[in-house]
């Protein structure tokens, strides 16, 4: 089905659901719930940590693999050789994704936070956890390739698996090092961080395959994305939600005494995303891919995977920690400059794609 073209400005925000159009109002509410819980209930930490899974505390771990599952479940598996055919969009994405998106967070990790090393250290794992959930979300809002952002999720959910770990570990260790980064090491092993991705993405990687894969042949693929998927999407944000109550709960007195911390946070994240979204959607047009697929391009390198950088963080530094504390700031920031960015991407398809039949 092709998607309709989007006429108004409106028309993006009314496409969403409920649940999506609200996202900021819901973060912000569960960050004020988080804040009160902290205050009312002084031993929460202690109850949390009471059952744990590889240093994260139970519920937590439960949370984070609830809000990853429903994502994972919706990813076409199957399609990766459909995009392998286009070679300068395969190519280019993983680029992008895995080249030049790291890189840049770090740069912008270092140039705005070099005096806060566990919010600098938060934002580079933010950086290497490329997008594979809101990014269908913008992608259909600005009429890209839907195919194409499925397989690309695809291709970025199996590659996280693989390189998370090790690119961690260098941008965390090793670059800062050659570099002569003062301050740089956060002391973390690299079997510290593969541990929590292929538990927190693993696990539910693995869980959305077989899903997939049960669930088309018992009842077929318009049973699975037209009634499954629409009753398990939900609870990927109630995860999301739950992870952030606590977070804030735990991180209530450093939150309320140090505000302009979270500013500090949202500005480089910022600047992250009009950066990539700019940066990538030039090249697309210079390499003459059809609008779908630079729009695709575009998303999908200035998106991130906030789920597995929280997840990553919390099993790796602490749920108190300032790494958590970064990733849960993402998302605050992500959705208003991505529904921004659907718009500008309305604008660049008037300005650079005027002759292409709609």
């Amino acid at each position: 089905m092709t998607t309709p073209e989007l006429t108004s400005i409106e028309a993006p925000i009314r496409r969403l659901s409920r649940l999506d159009r609200f996202l900021p109002v819901w973060i912000g509410s569960a960050m004020v719930v988080g804040l009160v819980l902290g205050r009312l209930i002084p031993t929460l930490n202690q109850s949390l940590n009471h059952v744990q899974v590889v240093g994260t505390s139970l519920p937590i771990a439960i949370g984070l693999l609830v809000m990853m599952y429903p994502v994972l479940a919706k990813v076409r598996y199957g399609e990766v050789g459909i995009i392998a055919a286009d070679r300068r969009l395969l190519v280019t994405s993983l680029i992008l994704n895995w080249l030049i998106g790291p890189l840049v967070m770090f740069a912008l990790a270092w140039i705005f936070l070099a005096d806060l090393p566990a919010y600098r250290t938060g934002l580079i794992l933010i950086g290497l956890a490329r997008c594979i959930a809101m990014v269908l979300i913008w992608n259909d809002l600005a009429c890209g390739d839907a195919t194409a952002a499925a397989v690309l999720v695809a291709v970025n959910s199996v590659f996280q698996i693989i390189a998370y770990a090790g690119l961690g570990y260098f941008y965390l260790e090793v670059l800062p090092h050659w570099l002569g980064l003062s301050g740089a090491s956060v002391d973390v092993s690299m079997w510290t961080i593969a541990r929590s991705v292929l538990i927190f993405l693993g696990v539910p990687l693995v869980a959305g395959y077989v899903t997939r894969r049960v669930g088309e042949r018992s009842r077929g693929r318009t049973w699975y994305e037209g009634t499954f998927l629409p009753r398990i999407g939900p609870l990927a944000l109630y995860g999301l939600l739950f992870t952030v109550v606590v977070l804030f709960a735990l991180q209530g007195d450093t939150i309320t005494h140090r505000p302009l911390d979270v500013v500090r946070i949202a500005v480089p994240l910022l600047c992250y995303f009009a950066l990539m979204w700019i940066g990538s959607f030039a090249l697309g047009v210079v390499l003459g891919l059809p609008y779908a697929r630079t729009a695709t391009l575009a998303f999908t390198a200035a998106g991130n995977n906030f789920e597995l950088a929280i997840a990553v963080a919390i099993g790796t530094f602490g749920v108190t920690s300032g790494q958590a504390m970064a990733g849960v700031v993402g998302p605050l920031i992500e959705v208003p400059a991505l529904i921004a960015l659907v718009y500008l991407a309305q604008w660049a398809r008037r300005r650079f794609y005027a002759k292409e039949t709609p």
